[in-house]
């Protein structure tokens, strides 16, 4: 298969599945893509570049068939931007990983790899996002300045790669966050990516599920709806 350029996969990351050897979602997405031991670059920023969780994640996409996986030092007190660059350019795949969505975001506004990483989208580069970092990859988010009330919530953007509102591995609260997303930006529908699911954005083409049927909800004056679950493709 022919690497299309610029696509982006969202998956939701899978509890249940850690420590069971090769994760079959992570190979299915690397098949997806084209991609042959591809050389990755990790963007750990929703974790402030957690080495342990980078080893973690790097490991489990060794065992998926990636090449060599190198941390972007973005975050941390070993980070190192200018040091990131020649690895998110020369790499077949920029992986962006989970954690806080909020701080990710604020590591990548304030080092300038929001910018880069949109350039090097624009010039054909593959992303694949997991939890945090798919919802990063997308259009925006939402933060709560006391999480008890929803009327303090409010949205702000995120890297905008994929052009949709999604959330990951929330089906067991019937996806909430993403519903209050929905009402604040009056978006026309919303992507709930359930666990061990993913999602597949094209380049000006259809969005379609892997893994697993992703959930699309929508908005009306009787609150929300759920129509039909992307299928499998």
């Amino acid at each position: 298969m022919t690497r299309s350029a610029g696509e982006i996969i969202l998956i939701a990351g899978d509890p249940d599945h850690i420590g069971r050897g090769k994760d079959p979602l992570l190979a299915a997405v690397l098949q997806r893509l084209g991609l042959t031991r591809p050389h990755v670059a990790y963007v750990g920023a929703a974790s402030n570049d957690s080495r342990i969780f980078f080893l973690w994640i790097a490991a489990r996409l060794k065992q998926a068939g990636a090449g060599l996986v190198r941390l972007a030092p973005l975050a941390g007190r070993r980070s190192v931007p200018a040091k990131a660059w020649p690895l998110l350019e020369q790499a077949d795949v920029l992986f962006v990983s989970g954690g806080d969505v909020e701080l990710g975001m604020g590591v990548l506004e304030r080092t300038g790899a929001a910018g880069r990483l949109r350039e090097l989208h624009r010039a054909g580069k593959p992303f694949i996002g997991i939890s945090a970092g798919s919802i990063m990859l997308a259009g925006s988010w939402v933060r709560w300045a006391n999480a008890k009330d929803d009327s303090t919530a409010e949205s702000f953007p995120c890297l905008g790669l994929a052009p949709l509102l999604c959330d990951t591995h929330a089906e067991g609260d019937d996806w909430e966050e993403l519903k209050v997303l929905l009402r604040l930006t009056g978006a026309p529908v919303g992507y709930g990516i359930p666990s061990g699911t993913a999602l597949h954005v094209a380049p000006n083409g259809p969005v379609t599920a892997l893994g697993g049927p992703v959930q699309r909800l929508v908005m009306n004056a009787a609150g929300f709806e759920r129509l039909p679950d992307l299928p499998l493709h």
